[in-house]
């Protein structure tokens, strides 16, 4: 199995599991906005165009935290959630 196979089908699987609409929404809007464009390469399409304000606002704090070290270790908020 390739790395793209792998890939697609781990995505799969979080997608078949996950009980988040607006996360499936999100996703849907991504593919639906690659396969439009002539190139359905995701790297080469801009869907930052196709979020919404809030969505957009939501990434821009996300990465203005991460710059600020505001971040949590992804093991160690597990690790309190299980």
């Amino acid at each position: 199995m390739t790395t793209l196979d792998s890939l697609r089908n781990r995505l799969i699987d979080q997608i078949l599991t996950t009980k988040n609409e607006k996360l499936l929404k999100a996703i849907e809007d991504i593919l639906q906005s690659t396969s439009t464009s002539n190139n359905s390469d995701l790297e080469h399409s801009d869907f930052w165009t196709t979020l919404s304000e809030e969505e957009k606002e939501d990434i821009l704090k996300g990465i203005k935290e991460a710059d600020n070290g505001d971040v949590v270790d992804y093991n160690e908020f597990i690790s309190k959630h299980k």
